[in-house]
C-alpha cells in the first residue's frame, strides 16, 4: 500500500497531513481511512487533504490542526511517499 502523506510536529503536536481523493472526505470512508493511517502513524493525529481540481486543498480532522493547515502553503509541507506491507 502507498500513501502520500505529511508529517508534521508543530508546537509539541505530531501530525500527519495524508492525501486521499476527495470524495472520501465526503463519505463514511473518512473515518475509516483515519483508523487505516493511524496504524501506520502511530502517535500522530491523522489530518485528511484532498485538493480539487484547481488545487485548493480541503483538510479533515482536528479543527485546531485544521485551522493552523489553512494558512500553511500546501507546497511548504514535507510530502513523502510512504510503501507498508499489508
Amino acid at each position: 500500500m502507498k500513501l502520500t502523506a505529511a508529517l508534521v510536529k508543530e508546537q509539541r503536536v505530531l501530525f500527519a497531513v495524508v492525501l486521499v481523493k476527495s470524495y472520501v472526505l465526503n463519505s463514511v470512508e473518512r473515518g475509516q481511512t483515519i483508523q487505516a493511517a493511524q496504524q501506520f502513524f502511530p502517535g500522530y493525529n491523522i489530518i485528511l487533504m484532498s485538493q480539487d481540481g484547481r488545487g485548493i486543498p480541503t483538510f479533515f480532522g482536528r479543527r485546531d490542526i485544521v485551522g493552523f493547515l489553512q494558512s500553511v502553503p500546501v507546497n511548504s509541507l514535507p510530502w513523502k511517499e510512504f510503501t507498508f506491507a499489508i
